[in-house]
């Protein structure tokens, strides 16, 4: 299966999971939490409110080398939708891409897609647990903060 099959896929529609194509085109599902739902919304508020150009997506499609991976969050500078518009997916990733760790997922796992990202252009990749720490991480490994985004706090006020 390709990712516009999944998309239009009345099947997968109304999932409450997050969806992604492994690298055999096997479609793999995370649930998500509101949690995760309110984090989403958090990090995209911010950078929406720290960079007035760009544009910030959220379940935002890459076409990687292991299948299609959904970024919970991702910033893109003017220059990259110029080129690539709302494809989907891209197949190069937008310059941040973030994504939330649930309980679900293993810290290999979240590192595996940090990996899979950078290598398609990403210039960072943030992993945010659920209680709203953040790590910074770019070609040269993990970093004290953002390069793009300076002043993004490195943890965000969560509730229980």
């Amino acid at each position: 299966m390709n990712w516009l099959e999944a998309c239009q896929n009345k099947a997968l529609q109304d999932l409450p999971f997050k969806i992604e194509l492994n690298e055999w085109g096997q479609v793999t599902m995370t649930p998500a939490s509101n949690k995760h739902g309110h984090i989403q919304v958090l990090i995209a508020f911010t950078l929406m409110q720290q960079k007035t150009a760009g544009r910030v997506l959220t379940e935002c499609s890459v076409q990687t080398s292991q299948g299609v991976k959904v970024a919970d969050v991702a910033w893109g500078s003017e220059a990259f939708f110029a080129r690539h518009g709302m494809d989907t997916p891209y197949l190069q990733a937008p310059e941040l891409c973030v994504e939330i760790r649930s309980p679900s997922n293993s810290i290999g796992e979240m590192l595996a897609k940090k990996d899979l990202y950078l290598a398609r252009g990403a210039q960072e990749f943030w992993l945010v647990d659920e209680e709203g720490r953040l790590s910074f991480y770019s070609y040269s490994g993990q970093q004290e903060q953002s390069a793009l985004f300076a002043d993004f706090p490195s943890y965000l006020a969560v509730p229980k």
